[in-house]
């Protein structure tokens, strides 16, 4: 009943920006720990970012001072500000969180959005 749906991927040129957007829904009672993750072809997910409920945020190493994360816990929604893309930023990206519904606390994922970094 609970679902997380991504938005905002694409095909952007080194360099360039993208905003991520993950938007969860359903019977929500809380939301805790949200964050992105992301896959290249071949390799393992990884963590790019993460958010607590009270805004404290971890980053990649890679990704630090490139990427933003931040939310809007009134619309249950995150979101993952990319500056600066270089082709190895390219892959899937998954919106994950932890979430209270009536039935208790589980760990969700997105079905994932395509970003593609390439001239």
């Amino acid at each position: 009943q609970v679902q997380l749906v991504e938005s905002g991927g694409g095909l952007v040129q080194p360099g360039g920006s993208l905003r991520l957007s993950c938007e969860a829904s359903g019977s929500i009672r809380s939301i805790f720990t949200m964050g992105w993750y992301r896959q290249a072809p071949g390799k393992e997910r990884e963590l790019v970012a993460t958010i607590t409920y009270s805004t404290n945020t971890n980053y990649a190493d890679s990704v630090k001072g490139r990427f933003t994360i931040s939310r809007v816990n009134a619309k249950n929604t995150v979101y993952l500000h990319m500056n600066s893309l270089n082709p190895e930023d390219t892959g899937v990206y998954y919106c994950n969180a932890d979430i209270r519904s009536g039935y208790g606390i589980r760990n969700y994922w997105g079905q994932g959005t395509q970003v593609t970094v390439s001239s």
